[in-house]
This record gives C-alpha cells, sequence and structure tokens, in this order.
C-alpha cells in the first residue's frame, strides 16, 4: 500500500485498509488485531454480530464495516454495528438507514455502491443513476453520502471501472472511493482509493462449504 501509494503521488497513510474477515473466525481474526490491524469488513450482518460484539469488548478500537448487500429487515442491527456501511444503493434501503439513525442516535458513514458494470447479478446503483441517487439521499432524506464503492466484474480491466467510480465522485463533491480488492488494490490507489477492501492477501484463500451435487 505504502509503494502504491507513493507511485501515485499520493502521502503514506492516505488510504485505509479493510481486512476482510468474513467466513474466518475470531481464532483467525485475533492475530491480525495483534500485529495491529484495527479496521475490518464483513458481508453479512449476522456474522459479524456472531464475532464482533465479544472482539470489541477485548479491542475496543476495532472499526467494522459492512462490504456486502444490506436487506432492510437487516438495518436497525447493522446501524447498531457498524461503523461504515459501503452498500447504499436504493431509496428504500435510504430511507430505512435515515429512519433508524435518528432512532439510533447513531451515524454510521455511508457509501453508495455503483455498479460500473452494469452487472444484473450484482447490488448497486447504476452509473448513469449514481448522479440523482446521490442528490435523493441528501435532499429527501438529509444522509450524507461519505464515498462511493464498486466491485469491477472479474474479466474487465478495473482500471476502467476506478476512473468511472472516480469521476461520479468528483462531480458530486464526494471525497472517499471504496474500490481494490487483493488483486487489484494498487491500480486502485493509483485512482484515489481511499478504502480498498483486503481478504484472501492477508488471511489466505477462504474454505467456502463444499456444495452437495449428488
Amino acid at each position: 500500500m505504502d509503494s502504491a501509494l507513493k507511485a501515485a503521488g499520493r502521502p503514506v497513510g492516505d488510504a485505509t485498509l479493510i481486512a476482510v474477515s468474513k467466513t474466518f473466525g475470531p481464532e483467525e481474526i485475533v492475530p491480525v488485531i495483534e500485529a495491529g490491524q484495527r479496521v475490518f469488513g464483513e458481508n453479512r450482518v449476522q456474522e459479524a454480530k456472531a464475532k464482533y460484539p465479544s472482539l470489541r469488548k477485548r479491542y475496543p478500537d476495532l472499526e467494522l464495516h459492512l462490504i456486502g448487500p444490506l436487506q432492510t429487515n437487516k438495518v436497525k442491527e447493522a446501524v447498531a454495528l457498524f461503523d461504515a456501511i459501503h452498500t447504499v444503493d436504493r431509496p428504500k434501503l435510504a430511507a430505512e438507514l435515515a429512519k433508524e439513525m435518528q432512532k439510533q442516535n447513531r451515524h454510521p458513514r455511508l457509501f453508495i455502491q455503483v455498479n460500473t458494470g452494469a452487472e444484473p447479478q450484482k447490488a448497486g446503483v447504476l452509473p448513469d443513476e449514481a448522479d440523482a441517487f446521490i442528490a435523493q439521499c441528501r435532499e429527501q432524506f438529509g444522509l450524507e453520502t461519505a464515498g462511493l464503492m464498486c466491485i469491477p466484474p472479474v474479466d474487465e480491466e478495473p482500471s476502467l471501472h476506478f476512473a468511472l467510480l472516480d469521476k461520479i465522485a468528483k462531480r458530486n463533491g464526494i471525497k472517499n472511493l471504496s474500490m481494490g480488492m487483493s488483486g487489484d488494490f494498487e491500480t486502485a490507489i493509483a485512482f484515489g482509493a481511499n478504502y480498498i477492501r483486503v481478504g484472501s492477501a492477508i488471511f489466505g484463500a477462504r474454505a467456502y462449504p463444499a456444495t452437495d451435487h449428488a
């Protein structure tokens, strides 16, 4: 990260590493905390709820980011648990977040997810609808947008998607970009990423449950 920041002419420390701990248990997360990492990302509210309250008792300065899709029925738990939510992508979710944040008087930083590749299987607002949705979040729901997030298609050049996200952010006066993962974070930093989401390069390959094909 430091090398990529220097190569991009940016100061060291200008980007935050989010260690993506999804599917890994506390026994695998603790060594990463002990090594000095304090910012972690999880994909699912329920999984994070099972792991992080006890870890936070031991390490109260942990910061937790939700980087997976958020269902409206999980908004209450998400607002209570996370310090940042990277996947705001539709008016109904924005409305629920606004209501719950006011109710709890807790204000996690909100990132709007942009589906830069317009992939039907992926969450996120479409690029040509992003400006209108950002304005709606601000004006209708009173939400401050801390940043934008994207996940480029696996079979396309990521720099095109990082450049697009940066362009949308700049024209809307948004300063934070959540983009870049284990395989492309140096490129993301070159295009202005402030938050990079790295899992396998830190924790190793994930052992997903085997599917039964019988």
